[in-house]
């Protein structure tokens, strides 16, 4: 099953490339990578789940959501929405964090040289993917932190000692600074 560092490695690019972390970058960022139809259909969507009906979302709205209840990391998804300290979130916050969903347009980024990158960029989305992984919020991943991961993500199935193997493999072949764990920066020159 394990193959060598650089198939976990490969791997864990893949799944934090398809997962959610909240950045707090300029509110109007979100709004360039949605249409004017899109944003509609989101803001129904957003008004179906706010069942308080007062304009935010809590942790127990998006807890509703079917496909976050199955989800092994439905909890760190749904965190993600919130910045630190928050417990509610509004449609503008909804739509940030959507956004890094919103497949990479290449002619977007080449519309202003001088407009930073947009929250779908190739970069961002790793970004707020890796975050789902720093668990304690040090921007590194820590191999404790990527094996609580990996246990989220594959349950009972894999058994501890080849769990602690993929991780070692995949911190050995990322880890770019030798500090045994994965920041940021490890993972830049992989997607390149």
């Amino acid at each position: 099953m394990p193959g060598d560092g650089e198939f976990w490695v490969s791997l864990l690019i893949c799944d934090l490339s398809r997962a959610i972390i909240v950045t707090r970058e300029s509110s109007t960022k979100s709004l360039h990578v949605f249409s004017h139809s899109q944003i509609t259909r989101l803001y129904s969507r957003f008004t179906s789940l706010d069942k308080g009906e007062n304009g935010t979302l809590s942790r127990e709205d998006f807890q509703r959501i079917p496909e976050l209840a199955i989800n092994p990391l439905g909890d760190r998804i749904i965190n993600a929405f919130f910045p630190e300290g928050e417990d509610q979130v509004n449609f503008r916050g909804f739509m940030r964090t959507l956004a890094h969903f919103r497949p990479i347009e290449d002619n977007e980024k080449n519309k202003d040289p001088t407009a930073s990158e947009p929250l779908n960029s190739r970069t961002n989305k790793l970004l707020f993917a890796f975050q789902l992984y720093d668990l304690d919020r040090d921007d590194k991943i820590s191999r404790d932190e990527l094996l609580q991961v990996l246990r989220m993500m594959v349950g009972v199935n894999i058994s501890d000692e080849q769990l602690g193997s993929i991780a070692d493999r995949t911190i050995q072949e990322a880890d770019q600074n030798g500090d045994n764990s994965i920041s940021f920066n490890d993972l830049i020159p992989k997607i390149d």
